[in-house]
């Protein structure tokens, strides 16, 4: 095997997680092998098992290399950001959901949505890793804003999830539904920011032009 040979074992377990999402996406969770993964990857069968033991760890692995980096930084910006909360919406958050709804990532996303059902540890695991800290994030962006008067209190503050519904709404109807009507994605999570902040935004304090 000549690509075997040349794969450097630095390069091993990048090019198995490259390899596993590609085999996930193109025959799901339950019916992808990690010998076809090795396949795919250009590798002998037992260099996997020895990165990866079962077919739930390269998931996870999957998940953790590819998708939790991504939602770190995101976290590290926002905490760092001096920006108004409905700027951090429009700006970063935005920016990260139209990314994830075009990325291969979303990949991922799909699969759960299938296969999620039969297989709660790895919806577990997803929702531990990635779900659960970008609604906090929503939650603490929101929660912010209403302190700081930059937003009126509102029912989001309870669910952030609304934030990121779209995001959903465009893995399964690329799932679905685009070989018979293609969706902007990106122009629709714009729009949906715009809709929830003309509803909770207060306008900016600026000094008062005009009156005594």
């Amino acid at each position: 095997m000549p690509k075997t040979s040349r794969r450097q074992p630095a390069e091993r377990p990048d090019a198995i997680i490259g390899a596993a999402l590609e085999e996930f996406a193109s025959k799901g969770y339950a019916a992808a092998r990690l010998d076809d993964v090795a396949a795919r990857a250009g590798i002998s069968k037992g260099l996997v098992y020895v990165y990866f033991k079962t077919k739930e760890e390269l998931f996870k692995a999957v998940v953790r290399t590819l998708l939790v980096p991504r939602v770190d930084h995101l976290i590290a910006d926002i905490e760092a950001s001096p920006l108004r909360a409905d700027e951090l919406l429009r700006g970063p958050v935005l920016s990260f959901m139209q990314q994830m709804a075009r990325s291969r990532i979303r990949l991922v996303l799909r699969l759960l949505v299938a296969e999620g059902p039969k297989h709660p540890d790895l919806t577990e695991f997803y929702h531990r890793e990635v779900i659960s800290r970008g609604v906090r994030l929503i939650r603490g962006i929101l929660d912010r804003g209403v302190a700081r008067g930059e937003l009126k209190p509102n029912p989001m503050q309870e669910f952030p999830q609304l934030f990121v519904a779209p995001m959903l709404v465009a893995v399964i109807w690329q799932m679905l539904f685009e070989a018979h009507s293609a969706l902007d994605t990106d122009r629709m999570l714009a729009a949906h920011i715009e809709m929830m902040l003309a509803a909770i935004s207060n306008p900016p304090v600026s000094g008062a032009k005009g009156k005594s």
